[in-house]
């Protein structure tokens, strides 16, 4: 009697689980999933399947600047959306900002995942005056925004490094400062999963058999209080990504050099009201997109992993 293969068997049981039956009977679910896939495809093969390399100088001509996109008098075949005020061809500086949008995004959130969890775990397990230190710290960092502690950062960073040095480090700046900004809720929503998770049978368990505190937290707290962080990180993509867009819209993001998709926005606002509209709609919209579907993936997961809704 021969038997399907090992990785056969877990793909159908992942097809099989509840999980997966709930996706496949959501179209808003699905829908959202095909149109990030497309987002993350553009975005990942950029350098392949761009139609031009807007980074290249060499191929810049200021004489295609300001060209309408396809459907406009005065459009040309060769740049489907139009160009921007240095001839740039929209489409493909869309594709190779939302690159930059999505790292900045995706690392920012792993950053902020990695800091929380920890603090979050330490807080919950070790209790006392630690748990006290690490809560008032967060109660203080709750008092202001986001997008101002981010522009703190980022301004003592431009204060305390080399001018020759802004450029190189601004990409990981930017990571640090929105990362640091949105790691409190991690730890907040972990120390309380882990503050009821720590007085369970299996953990007195591991604590009788002689397991250190650390591998306790490692081994058996951070599995079990894992679920409602990812839900949180999924959503909180969207939020890092809406950050990074409006720092660089305010023009301390990054540098044009690498344009993302905040500054390929504040170009064209320059323009917008001359009548070279294309220029700020169309990074506009491949914001929204993004950012929509990003955000209704993960409402569904969290309905979808919330077992009170089942």
């Amino acid at each position: 009697m021969t038997t399907a293969p090992a990785p056969a068997r877990r793909l159908s049981r992942g097809w099989d689980s509840d999980l997966a039956y709930n996706f496949r009977h959501s179209p808003v679910a699905i829908v959202s999933a095909v149109l990030l896939l497309v987002c993350l495809c553009a975005a990942l093969f950029a350098p392949w399947i761009a139609p031009h390399n807007p980074f290249d100088l060499a191929t810049l001509n200021l004489m295609d600047a300001l060209t309408p996109p396809h459907g406009i008098a005065g459009a040309r075949p060769e740049y489907l959306l139009g160009t921007d005020d240095q001839g740039r061809d929209l489409l493909s500086a869309i594709m190779f900002g939302a690159r930059i949008s999505l790292l900045v995004g995706l690392a920012s959130v792993l950053f902020a995942v990695v800091l929380g969890v920890s603090l979050g775990l330490i807080a919950g397990y070790v209790g006392g005056k630690l748990d006290g230190f690490i809560m008032r710290i967060a109660d203080v960092q709750l008092s202001f925004p986001a997008i101002l502690i981010a522009l703190l950062i980022d301004g003592v960073a431009r204060a305390v490094l080399p001018r020759d040095a802004h450029g190189p480090v601004a990409l990981f700046v930017l990571i640090f400062a929105i990362g640091i900004s949105n790691w409190v809720q991690y730890a907040r929503t972990v120390r309380g999963s882990t503050m009821v998770e720590k007085n369970k049978d299996y953990v007195h368990a591991a604590r009788v058999i002689g397991i250190r505190p650390l591998g306790i937290m490692r081994r058996h707290l951070l599995p079990n209080v894992m679920g409602p962080v990812l839900v949180l990180a999924t959503i909180n993509i969207a939020t890092a990504i809406i950050t990074e867009a409006t720092l660089s819209f305010l023009g301390i993001g990054v540098p044009p050099t690498q344009p993302s998709l905040g500054t390929l926005i504040r170009v064209g606002n320059d323009f917008l009201f001359s009548g070279e509209w294309w220029i700020t709609v169309f990074p506009g919209a491949a914001l929204v997109i993004m950012v929509l579907a990003i955000n209704l993936l993960g409402d569904w997961l969290r309905d979808a992993l919330n077992p009170r809704l089942q």
